[in-house]
């Protein structure tokens, strides 16, 4: 079963589950009552009726022994993958303009990916960290957030409507799964200051295919992003705010010039090895 909302009690055949997070251990009001109570207490108990859990983090792995009290060897960790034949660097400027097309996203922009759900996924703080962005740039950028409206949603529009940039913040509502990997493309930085992930999809898929990312550190975020990504205490709206300024006005994130300056750390290093002798290092294109 891969998904512990769906774990069986009767065993007709030895049981293999998946749990991807204890998000209800560990966001208040992350869910309606009937939901907590199911991820808390029902679904404990039907935990502890597997022969083997598949857990996608040693975040969520650590969560399954201290919260459903399961032994760790009837544990397996194995991480999400992402699918690079579809997210991958592309035409930037290509996906600028379907965008811009589609979207109405015409500067540059900031992308969150991820339903629309208050507290959870804390995209409150993050339109307060942009204002606070906004004041101090002057700058055009965008805010998008791309994702169905989800539990809490309300408090999300109430936010953007009374924000003194309410029009630079953008609802693109449920993005097709086909049409991510341009909108990450066209993104000029993702951010993701979710509460809570058992692993994080979304800023993995937005690397993948080029787009500087803000992480948000909590649950398997940190463990997941490693040092890829700048890192956030997503509850310090400050510490958002001056990321966002950071990485808007960091040119640093070039990915050509970083493949350059990893070039250039291979060469000294084999030169070092070599004594001094000449090395031949292939041209990258």
């Amino acid at each position: 079963m891969p998904s512990y909302r769906r774990l069986l009690w009767s065993k007709p055949c030895p049981l293999v589950a998946t749990i991807h997070d204890l998000a209800a251990f560990q966001v208040a009001r992350k869910y309606d009552w009937a939901r907590m109570f199911y991820g808390r207490v029902v679904a404990r108990a039907l935990a502890r009726r597997q022969d083997s859990v598949i857990v996608i983090s040693e975040n969520t792995a650590h969560d399954v022994e201290t919260f459903f009290g399961l032994p760790r060897e009837r544990l397996t960790v194995i991480h999400n993958g992402v699918d690079h034949e579809r997210f991958c660097p592309g035409d930037g400027e290509a996906a600028k303009v379907a965008v811009a097309r589609r979207h109405g996203l015409s500067n540059p922009f900031f992308l969150y990916v991820a339903r629309l759900e208050h507290p959870g996924k804390n995209h409150v703080p993050l339109i307060a960290a942009f204002e606070e962005f906004k004041v101090a740039t002057g700058s055009d950028w965008q805010l998008a957030f791309g994702g169905s409206d989800w539990h809490g949603a309300e408090s999300i529009h109430a936010a953007i409507k009374r924000s003194p940039f309410a029009g630079d913040i953008r609802c693109l509502g449920f993005v097709p799964d086909v049409q991510l990997p341009e909108l990450y493309r066209a993104a000029d930085v993702f951010v993701y200051p979710s509460l809570y992930e058992g692993f994080g999809m979304p800023p993995i898929e937005a690397m993948a295919c080029g787009c500087p990312v803000i992480s948000s550190i909590c649950g398997s975020l940190g463990e997941v992003v490693g040092d890829a990504a700048a890192k956030v205490e997503p509850r310090d709206i400050h510490s958002m705010a001056r990321e966002l300024y950071n990485l808007a006005t960091n040119s640093g994130f070039d990915w050509d010039r970083n493949a350059a300056e990893t070039l250039k750390v291979y060469e000294r290093t084999a030169a070092r090895a070599f004594k001094g002798a000449p090395v031949s290092v292939p041209a990258t294109g």
